[in-house]
């Protein structure tokens, strides 16, 4: 069974408002008291509005960006403790958007379709981790604070990324998984060198590492930052036809199909759903998702687990300050 938690409905987690004259619409993510992470519901309700966004004759250019200090810090790990945690009895066909109600049963734990059926959902637009690049029109991403887990998968996808000097990106499954749905995307966009240090050391970058390796396009004093957005939503915006746009988005897209694009979405889908079969190594204090991860819950022992790098490279701005 799945455990009920509550949740605001996506509606007020994930807010939408475009204007018809200068064609630029806006996903706002607006839930700063948890660091603008999306439940379930909410990352669907987000692949929904990017996919209206799509066929919106009203939209020619897409800004996203988050309420608050922060971008956003991933996904809500409170929701995903059954998903993660190899002893659970639970199902998930929420993610799947089918009804609880006893007509469709869930793969068990212990089986690969348990996780793997997640893992590789994740490669589908529709779910909202990859939304973005089957977006024809302009997409622009504001990120500040963390820009971490799905938030960086957005980073990866969208097609402008505008960004303050303090904001971190990263992912934290690098160090307590190993590996994130959009892995191939990062390692494209960052180069290999550089995306294989964040993946064996697990450290965030800074917004100046980012823009170093051409992973986004600007970065800018805090206070300038939705200034700096405005003016490239707005450049965006009275450029070429929307027909253009959507040819030129076209081309982009069929290079990264041959880039391997989605083909790195299924490959990642099958790593992640091995993780179950990954031992940690005996004494070495290595965190791993099993009983002991998850009698102190994942978010803790996310935390407990980022002490233990050096100062510089934890993903937490509180750790970062401390000793």
């Amino acid at each position: 069974m799945r455990a009920t938690l509550n949740r605001p409905p996506p509606e007020q987690l994930v807010l939408y408002e475009k204007d018809p004259a200068t064609k630029i619409a806006t996903i706002t993510l607006n839930r700063p008291d948890a660091l603008n992470a999306p439940t379930v519901a909410a990352r669907l309700r987000f692949a929904d509005l990017v996919h209206r966004a799509n066929i919106d004759d009203d939209v020619k250019v897409l800004v996203i960006r988050g309420v608050g200090k922060n971008l956003g810090s991933g996904a809500d790990l409170e929701e995903q403790d059954g998903m993660l945690n190899p002893q659970a009895d639970t199902s998930l066909l929420h993610e799947f958007k089918i009804a609880e109600d006893g007509t469709v049963k869930y793969p068990p734990p212990g089986s690969y379709r348990f996780l793997g059926s997640i893992t590789n959902l994740y490669a589908d637009d529709q779910f909202g981790c990859r939304a973005l690049q089957n977006f024809k029109k302009i997409s622009i991403l504001e990120c500040k604070g963390y820009v971490y887990g799905w938030h960086f998968y957005l980073a990866g996808d969208a097609d402008i990324v505008v960004s303050s000097e303090e904001a971190l990106y990263g992912h934290a499954a690098f160090r307590y998984v190993g590996w994130g749905p959009r892995m191939w995307t990062w390692a494209e966009m960052m180069g290999v060198r550089k995306f294989m240090e964040m993946v064996f050391t697990g450290r965030p970058f800074t917004a100046q590492q980012m823009y170093d390796c051409n992973f986004i396009n600007s970065v800018v004093p805090r206070d300038q930052l939705e200034a700096e957005v405005a003016k490239y939503a707005h450049a965006c915006s009275i450029t070429r036809p929307t027909d253009t746009v959507v040819a030129q988005k076209t081309f982009f897209e069929i290079y990264k199909q041959y880039r391997g694009e989605y083909m790195g979405s299924l490959l990642t889908g099958m790593l992640e759903g091995s993780k179950p079969m990954m031992a940690d190594d005996p004494g070495a204090g290595d965190l791993g998702l099993g009983d002991n991860v998850m009698e102190k819950g994942l978010a803790n022992s996310v935390k407990d687990n980022d002490a233990r790098f050096p100062a510089d490279w934890r993903l937490s701005y509180g750790g970062r300050a401390k000793p």
